[in-house]
């Protein structure tokens, strides 16, 4: 991913926090929150309660894991940037209603999941239309390497839920919780589609046919 494209949102995060739901400054004889030690949690919190700062302590915190959620999903690096973008956007204006019930964690990545649905829902409705964008292919990707090629078709012939699971479980490295959380599915669900999608993969990878095509997830 190029920085410009985090260098542009970083630089525009005081306006938009400026005219966030949330801008009411917290007064003044409250004492600096510390954001290298403060939990997601407490971060979201304080900046609930007016404090712009702790929102761009979270950005720095997921901005790497979120663009990579995308990334794995989205074949167009740009495009996968830009979800990331609108995931940030979408928990600046919903902070006001933000509830730690859950770790902000799990509360993020359920947004982001959110997103992707929705931008899968307009591109099969483009599709339809308009047909297949053609996707310039990213030659600095480390998915030209073969072996990281053959995972990537392999993860995409699996079962969609089945799927998800997987790259949420291996590659987020979230919970089974919060995957539970995220895709809204029982937790004995995730167990069992999760061990069904890692005997599936194992048997795709170690099947001696398997195409050597590049395909994202």
């Amino acid at each position: 991913m190029e920085a410009t494209g985090w260098n542009r949102m970083e630089d525009a995060l005081p306006a938009f926090v400026l005219h966030s739901e949330t801008a009411n400054p917290a007064p003044m004889t409250d004492p600096p929150i510390s954001t290298g030690e403060s939990s997601d949690e407490q971060l979201m919190q304080a900046f609930a309660a007016g404090r712009s700062s702790a929102f761009g302590a979270l950005f720095h915190r997921y901005r790497q894991p979120v663009f990579g959620f995308f990334r794995r999903r989205v074949p167009d690096p740009a495009h996968a940037e830009e979800l990331a973008q609108e995931t940030f956007l979408a928990v600046l204006h919903a902070a006001p209603r933000y509830q730690p019930t859950a770790l902000f964690r799990t509360w993020l990545y359920a947004i982001a999941f959110k997103i992707l649905r929705a931008h899968r829902r307009k591109s099969a409705f483009r599709a339809t239309f308009f047909g297949s964008p053609h996707v310039v292919p990213d030659p600095a990707a480390p998915s030209t390497l073969d072996t990281e090629i053959l995972i990537r078709h392999a993860v995409a012939k699996l079962d969609p839920l089945d799927r998800e699971i997987l790259i949420l479980r291996e590659f987020e490295q979230l919970s089974y919780d919060e995957i539970s959380t995220v895709l809204a599915v029982p937790l004995n669900t995730v167990r069992s589609r999760l061990f069904r999608a890692r005997l599936a993969l194992h048997s795709l990878l170690a099947a001696p046919s398997a195409p050597r095509q590049k395909e994202s997830l």
